[in-house]
């Protein structure tokens, strides 16, 4: 891992031996802590006879999570060149993961989305920072990495309007849910169309299993 600050450049698709960095590692041991919780709260409910209630909130969170590990895991693939400000980033993005595990609790009480929005805010704070250092640092990719942050950006402002706009109780609630998460799917969708990302193919391999194992271990 290199210490000190260097230009964020995209790494060779095709580099020999890429394995999973310490960070990533401790990355993947965060989510799961996250993913832990929730699975928590999906227990309690089945133990109370709230399972079919507690299912669709359980779907919710364990996707918004999910979703997260998969835009750091991807990024990092990339872009991942193990500097100072780029393992600080990293830490922002956990920091928030921290904060959303720690506001399951609360979702499943109250329905209270409060500090899940809050550690949801800080993880895509952190992913934005990381497009736009690429973006930054390779103009080959610069409109790729735009339209990321550009995409996350736009996303997480339509998590902070539906959070104040549409309460639980609303019967459109789970459809502007999904339907935000949709808008979601579309960011890479559409900023790929701009230069594919030079993911590695065997990290990502590796990455995945991995997560499963880790996951299957804390089950």
């Amino acid at each position: 891992m290199t210490t000190g600050l260097r230009p964020l450049q995209a790494r060779d698709p095709g580099e020999a031996h890429r394995a999973a960095t310490q960070l990533e590692l401790f990355f993947d041991l965060v989510i799961v802590v996250a993913i832990a919780s929730v699975t928590e709260t999906l227990h309690h409910g089945i133990s109370e006879g709230h399972g079919p209630e507690m299912l669709v909130n359980f779907i919710a969170m364990f996707v918004a999570i999910w979703w997260v590990w998969m835009n750091f895991t991807w990024f990092a693939s990339a872009f991942d060149n193990g500097d100072a400000l780029f393992i600080l980033l990293v830490m922002v993005v956990m920091s928030g993961a921290a904060v959303f595990a720690g506001g399951v609790s609360s979702i499943t009480e109250s329905m209270n989305f409060s500090f899940a929005l809050l550690g949801w805010i800080i993880m895509r704070a952190g992913m934005v920072a990381l497009w736009l250092r690429a973006a930054w640092s390779n103009p080959g990719y610069r409109r790729t990495a735009l339209r990321y942050a550009a995409g996350v950006a736009f996303a997480q402002a339509l998590w902070t309007i539906f959070y104040f706009l549409v309460p639980p109780s609303h019967v459109a609630f789970y459809a502007v849910f999904a339907g935000i998460f949709v808008v979601e799917l579309l960011v890479p969708v559409l900023a790929e169309r701009a230069r594919v990302t030079p993911w590695h193919r065997h990290h990502m391999i590796e990455r995945y299993g991995l997560l499963n194992i880790i996951v299957l271990g804390e089950i």
